[in-house]
């Protein structure tokens, strides 16, 4: 299928600066605690944000006459143009240098970063990188690379089926925890990210357009959970976050959320789906 992808008209966006500010609201965090089966009365003042919890906050919202057909704001904003249908979180590379403190007035600056242009299984692939800073105080909390990937329109899995078997081993983690992710589960965590996009709402949507079989189960919200088991097995914070999806899992499946410590000091992390395949791989340093 040939696509009209001017590449060179999108890497003009490369360079593009996004300034936004914001409080790291107690409230907001305790309904976060809420969506994840989490105490939010430890919540207070203070508090040290938990990892990708500020994924949270500097929402910004499109009129509907703004919006495209999936839910996401029109394109040629701030991101560039893509003429490719479908939209993912692919995965990122976050740095926790300070903890960001509940009650804080934040501040984000994010800068288009990279634009690329790959062949996969599915078709043609556009990976738009961004990359994001967040500072308190003067002082730069978190810097994030978040990768965002393109796609043709296609009932195709997005990336390989790598078996968690191959690439982990089943019998080798420290921690492990089941997660099943409910329809509410899905809707709350949407509403908290102001996330617009069908695929987590919209079951006709998800089948008839975008070729998932069910509801699509936020890429950030199994990322946040990753981190936070890692937090967990670590017992101490995290200080970078490296995460990379390759199969969206969808509802109604039940995600076994994996951990084990390595000899370098780093942590290994993933989710497998029921059938064994991988959703999602971590690697993490605390």
């Amino acid at each position: 299928m040939t696509l009209p992808l001017d590449l060179p008209r999108l890497r003009h966006w490369i360079g593009r600066v996004h300034a936004h500010e914001d409080v790291a609201a107690v409230g907001h965090a305790r309904l976060m605690a809420a969506t994840v089966d989490l105490d939010g009365l430890a919540l207070d003042i203070g508090t040290a944000l938990p990892p990708l919890w500020h994924w949270l906050y500097f929402l910004e919202g499109s009129p509907a006459k703004d919006l495209g057909r999936d839910g996401h704001p029109a394109r040629g904003g701030f991101l560039p143009p893509v003429p490719l249908p479908n939209r993912l979180w692919a995965g990122g590379r976050v740095d926790f240098l300070r903890p960001v403190p509940l009650g804080a007035l934040m501040h984000k600056r994010s800068q288009v970063r990279g634009v690329e242009h790959k062949q996969g299984r599915s078709g043609h692939l556009v990976f738009v990188t961004v990359l994001h800073e967040v500072v308190v105080g003067g002082d730069v909390c978190i810097r994030e690379e978040h990768d965002i990937v393109y796609r043709e329109a296609s009932a195709a899995p997005v990336g390989a089926a790598v078996p968690a078997s191959t690439a982990h081993g089943e019998l080798c983690a420290d921690l492990t925890r089941q997660w099943t992710p409910t329809g509410t589960q899905l809707f709350r965590y949407s509403a908290l990210t102001f996330n617009g996009h069908r695929i987590h709402y919209d079951q006709d949507y998800c089948r008839n357009v975008e070729g998932y079989d069910n509801l699509v189960v936020h890429g950030p919200l199994s990322a946040t959970l990753l981190a936070g088991l890692g937090e967990t097995l670590a017992r101490r914070p995290l200080r970078r976050f490296v995460y990379r999806g390759l199969r969206p899992a969808t509802l109604g499946q039940t995600l076994a959320l994996k951990a084990r410590s390595l000899d370098d000091g780093s942590m290994d992390l993933w989710s497998a789906l029921p059938d064994g395949h991988l959703s999602m791989t971590a690697q993490a340093w605390a």
